[in-house]
């Protein structure tokens, strides 16, 4: 290598560095797709996020505390899968540390932990198709008795919803 003012290679004036600058390809993709991870990974603890604030007025019943304002949002029962899903997105933080050392049996072992995520999120899908007559019958009754509502919406097609946008962010 050649510095200012110091010995010059015969031949060249000390201006075909570029072979040095440039990175091996499988580096580079390997930058890329760690960089979408990591926006992926923030993408889905935002997500969490809103879990966890839509989980908030479950945790007030649970502690005894009433707070007006929340208790006129009519929040809906939450169910009993969301609980452990909240907990499985630290793993999330996990991916991000599996990432950076570039350890194979530790993304292997994230990628164990995730499925079981989404095992939880088929059990929503199941419980939702479990109650689809509840879904064909509702248009035919005029009073919703024994149905559960939210803001005028199914509970059980807005679980459906969100089962897709996961399934969709899964494939992502």
């Amino acid at each position: 290598m050649a510095s200012r003012g110091g010995p010059m290679v015969d031949g060249t004036d000390g201006n075909d560095f570029t072979h040095r600058e440039t990175v091996a390809t499988h580096y580079q993709i390997s930058a890329l797709n760690k960089g979408r991870l990591r926006k992926c990974v923030f993408a889905h603890l935002l997500l969490a996020l809103v879990m966890v604030v839509k989980l908030v007025p479950d945790f007030l019943d649970r502690l005894d505390i009433f707070i007006l304002e929340i208790e006129e949002l009519e929040v809906p029962a939450i169910l009993g899968e969301r609980y452990p899903k909240i907990i499985c997105t630290f793993t999330f933080f996990l991916s991000l540390t599996f990432v950076y050392t570039c350890r194979i049996s530790l993304l292997c072992r994230y990628v164990f932990l995730r499925l079981l995520v989404n095992g939880i999120d088929m059990k929503l899908l199941c419980k939702s198709v479990r109650s689809r007559p509840c879904r064909w019958r509702f248009p035919a009754i005029e009073e919703s008795e024994g149905i559960s509502l939210y803001l005028d919406y199914l509970v059980n097609v807005l679980l459906f919803a969100d089962f897709l946008v996961s399934v969709e962010a899964r494939i992502f």
